[in-house]
């Protein structure tokens, strides 16, 4: 099948197959949301860079995994933003795509605090080009990095705030609090 007649399909399914489709949707954003915190938040140490940075590289694989369930949680919740576009379109198009704008930069958002996990990995890597700082150096920046990305996440004016994945645990919250 061409992609216009699945397209021409799809917009033709009744409104209850996608709102399960959103359902589902939505519930894998909060179960990969979920993971995500658990698998990528265990390891930050707050105030100890060290810590965290051995953390991180001794359980590198888990760390990854936490990153890639946080950006599989937002591709899902912009297939939600979609869907839930198409539903409530025909009650209103143009607050619904309004609602759909402020939905997908939020994800953006939260998209691009999911990249700051992952800069950790790179610069505790061991690069050759990263020969130029100490160890304590790339440690702090790793934490730096993950710290950015709780804080991005934890804003109250960011609509980020509507997306579940990419949200800090308790702990960092209080570690962010904390110094502020």
């Amino acid at each position: 099948m061409s992609t216009p007649v699945v397209m021409e399909r799809w917009a033709e399914a009744s409104p209850r197959l996608k709102a399960r489709a959103a359902g589902f949707f939505w519930l894998m954003t909060i179960l990969t949301g979920a993971f995500g915190m658990v698998a990528g938040g265990r390891q930050i140490v707050p105030g100890d860079a060290a810590a965290t940075a051995s953390n991180i590289l001794a359980h590198q694989a888990l760390f990854r995994w936490g990153f890639t369930a946080d950006l599989v949680g937002v591709f899902c919740y912009i297939a939600v933003t979609l869907l839930v576009y198409e539903l409530l379109k025909p009650v209103s198009r143009s607050l619904s795509l309004l609602a759909a704008f402020f939905s997908l930069v939020g994800c953006a958002v939260g998209a691009l605090g999911c990249l700051l996990q992952r800069a950790p990995l790179a610069v505790l890597g061991g690069a050759p080009y990263l020969r130029a700082f100490t160890v304590e150096q790339l440690q702090a920046l790793a934490l730096l990095f993950l710290t950015l990305r709780i804080q991005a996440n934890s804003r109250p004016s960011c609509p980020r705030r509507w997306c579940a994945p990419c949200t800090p645990t308790s702990s960092s919250r209080a570690s962010s609090a904390k110094h502020r």
